[in-house]
């Protein structure tokens, strides 16, 4: 649906027909930047005064102030935790929209150490509850970010190989510091809410929980 707002302009002087109204242009062509469709400048006579017009009638009333609209957040169209392989392309594709001038991808890969110790496999495990936190996270970074068209994110668990993707995310933005700044987001806020915990197992046989209470 087209976000609409109508401008009307306030002034005394231009009303009364003696001058020329050269604010309400101004006003108006700032909710067209904004990707609002807005009619007018209106300049009503004291016999309508803009008071009258029903707040529920209009997205946005600009009266001489900036106001910023309200933003409709981000889709969100993956949001989950599987114990099979994760695509980053797959997710990237997800969230293509043609008003997107940007698409910033992540790849959680699976690396062969950790703290020069040699890196044999992992295992994620995961509390039932990780899906829903995923999903919350996702939710709020799509609608905190400003420009953001559409997020994909899904962590695996289970065992897990060298060079297998562990966590995958995608943003579309309008922008590309908008997409970075959505994903790197993103990426901490999972990292730091999400209740999985991680096994890993060296090539000496010995093993290590991270991340575990």
């Amino acid at each position: 649906m087209a976000r609409t707002a109508r401008v009307v302009a306030v002034s005394n002087r231009a009303t009364d027909g003696g001058h020329e109204d050269r604010t309400g242009p101004v006003i108006a062509a700032w909710p067209h930047s904004c990707s609002y469709a807005a009619t007018g400048p209106a300049l009503p006579t004291d016999a309508d005064p803009a008071a009258s017009e029903p707040p529920d009638t209009l997205d946005a009333v600009f009266t001489g102030q900036q106001q910023h609209p309200t933003r409709e957040p981000g889709a969100v169209f993956r949001a989950d935790v599987v114990d099979t392989p994760l695509s980053v392309e797959e997710l990237a594709k997800l969230v293509e929209r043609d008003a997107a001038g940007a698409i910033v991808t992540f790849g959680g890969v699976v690396r062969d150490h950790d703290d020069q110790r040699s890196v044999q496999e992992l295992e994620y495990i995961g509390h039932p509850t990780a899906t829903t936190v995923i999903a919350e996270v996702a939710d709020e970074i799509a609608a905190r970010f400003d420009g953001v068209h559409a997020l994909a994110v899904s962590h695996r668990i289970g065992l897990l190989s060298i060079g297998d993707v562990a966590l995958a995310c995608a943003v579309a933005a309008e922008h590309r510091e908008q997409a970075f700044t959505a994903c790197s987001e993103l990426v901490d806020e999972v990292k730091r809410r999400l209740p999985i915990w991680k096994r890993q197992v060296f090539a000496d046989k010995t093993e290590e929980w991270v991340n575990c209470p």
